[in-house]
């Protein structure tokens, strides 16, 4: 993961000041990949493991055994680069890693519990760094109130500071605009407390 001690500390104290100023909940995390599939990369090593017989039928004079043996070095050779996650991602289509990314962000929200809050305004800033995906999910008190597109302009900065490297910048600009709208909708009140822990998950 592309952040440090340090960083995490700064992103845990913007949470801490955002929630200060409301009653809603702000919950980070950072993936390293959010795609586990390794059937596609499995799929393309045995297709090029298959064709190697060919190959070197036509073009050389190998022994049967030989080829065998080539094969299979190729197949599992192929099979251990393409599952590598900076690979496997590549070799993926776009949409199927943006729609595991989005599974994956989907699963967070439940997993650390955002739901669970009473009035429903938990919101999940999260950033997967394989398929360069950002989104922030509002619970639905808050989404009642601001459509999915407001969100944008701090998603596009998520996923700028992502390609720069500055991950804990994106974060932390991502929280003051969440912070913004909890204000507005979500105020801080004498009854309201902090539900869920004010830190980073890295995953």
């Amino acid at each position: 993961m592309n952040i440090s001690e340090q960083d995490r500390e700064r992103i845990s104290t913007a949470i801490r000041a955002a929630e200060a100023k409301t009653s809603g909940e702000i919950v980070c995390v950072l993936a390293r990949t959010s795609s586990d599939a390794t059937a596609l990369p499995i799929l393309l090593a045995a297709v090029v493991a298959l064709a190697v017989p060919w190959l070197l039928v036509a073009f050389t004079q190998f022994s049967v055994h030989r080829i065998m043996l080539l094969q299979i070095v190729v197949f599992f050779t192929l099979a251990v680069l393409l599952c590598l996650p900076r690979v496997r991602v590549a070799v993926l289509p776009r949409r199927a890693r943006r729609a595991a990314a989005h599974r994956a962000a989907m699963e967070q929200f439940s997993i650390r519990g955002i739901a669970r809050k009473k009035d429903h305004s938990g919101i999940l800033i999260f950033v997967s760094l394989a398929e360069r995906y950002a989104r922030i999910i509002a619970d639905q008190g808050i989404a009642a109130h601001v459509p999915q597109s407001e969100w944008q302009a701090a998603v596009d900065s998520l996923v700028t500071h992502m390609s720069s490297g500055r991950i804990a910048d994106g974060f932390i600009n991502a929280i003051n605009v969440c912070e913004r709208v909890l204000m507005t909708h979500f105020p801080r009140t004498e009854v309201s407390r902090d539900e869920l822990p004010d830190r980073i998950y890295l995953i």
